[in-house]
């Protein structure tokens, strides 16, 4: 028998007396909610979860422990999943408190999560493995008009570690820059991104810690805003199998990620550009599970233990939203 921590930082405690951003609640919860169910599932596996009050379970989750604080469930927890935005580095602080417990992190090494969060550094790495990426620069106080002026408008403005699309604006003129710069600001240093037209996606990936197998590559539906409002799974798209193979390549150069990782992408006319990686659960995730013939935390923990599975075709193709909604595609 193995006791593991189900721990999302958003609804699980992390931000207890704070104001938690709807967006990161909604898909925290969700995500949360639904691991803890797949993860019961599993003959030797018992689940502890965080649960912050103001957002209880919404399954039915049969022989889930509820634990309040973190710290307090470490001790009586052989492995912990962690689910938490890359924001102020809070997943790898996760995951260092973890190892310093001496707990299984069932996840990415606290050093491959620092290093593949800071998006200032994806250009020149990406650059070097000749994966497309679109023309990112740092934003330095005055010069930041020059540097937009250089990429050309429309752009992205985003901080340069985020998740959940906090901080992230498009900006379609000069006037429009300043406010979007104030407001990446508050999150980390700021990033100018050439802004890429196209179809937004992301492709779900199981790591071992050196090499990655791809479950599926989902189409994203955003807001204007950026705002993430779920997808379709699997997405056939053709150029998938291109997306797919770039997010293999770009997390095989990245030593030290393990279980999930999302890889976000944008198919524009005959290309694909990688935008990032999350070395986390993803709210494909909701998908995902619905979608395919297979209990995938239980995929998951076999990449954990370096033991990679096979990926079963997918049954069905399924359309979920941010919430956790999943109806047949």
């Amino acid at each position: 028998m193995i006791r593991v921590l189900v721990h999302e930082w958003a609804s699980g405690g992390g931000a207890l007396g704070r104001l938690v951003p709807a967006g990161l609640a909604r898909e925290g919860r969700a995500m949360r909610d639904a691991l803890a169910e797949d993860l019961q599932r599993i003959p030797g596996v018992e689940v502890v979860m965080t649960v912050d009050p103001r957002f209880p379970p919404r399954l039915r989750l049969r022989d889930v422990r509820i634990a309040r604080g973190f710290d307090a469930a470490l001790r009586s927890v052989d492995a912990a999943w962690l689910i938490a935005p890359e924001t102020e580095g809070r997943l790898s602080s996760l995951a260092d408190r973890v190892t310093e417990a001496g707990v299984r992190l069932l996840g990415s090494s606290a050093a491959a999560i620092a290093q593949v969060s800071d998006k200032s550094r994806l250009p020149a790495r990406f650059a070097r493995l000749a994966i497309p990426h679109p023309e990112t620069r740092r934003a330095h106080g005055t010069d930041a008009s020059v540097v937009a002026s250089r990429l050309g408008y429309p752009l992205v403005v985003k901080p340069a570690r985020g998740a959940g699309s906090q901080g992230v604006r498009r900006v379609t003129r000069p006037s429009g820059l300043g406010a979007a710069i104030d407001s990446a600001a508050r999150h980390d240093a700021v990033l100018l991104q050439r802004f890429v037209a196209g179809d937004p996606a992301s492709v779900s990936l199981i790591c071992d810690g050196r090499r990655s197998r791809v479950l599926a590559v989902n189409s994203q539906e955003l807001s204007p805003t950026f705002i993430y409002r779920g997808g379709e799974t699997p997405w056939t798209a053709p150029l998938a199998a291109r997306a797919a193979r770039l997010a293999r390549k770009a997390c095989d150069a990245h030593a030290g990620l393990r279980g999930y990782v999302g890889v976000d992408v944008v198919l524009a006319g005959d290309e694909v550009f990688v935008l990032e990686i999350n070395p986390r659960l993803t709210t494909a995730y909701l998908g995902l599970r619905a979608s395919l013939p297979a209990n995938v935390a239980a995929l998951v923990l076999a990449a954990c233990d370096g033991r990679m599975p096979r990926v079963p075709r997918a049954r069905r193709r399924v359309r979920f939203t941010a919430s956790g909604r999943v109806s047949v595609a």
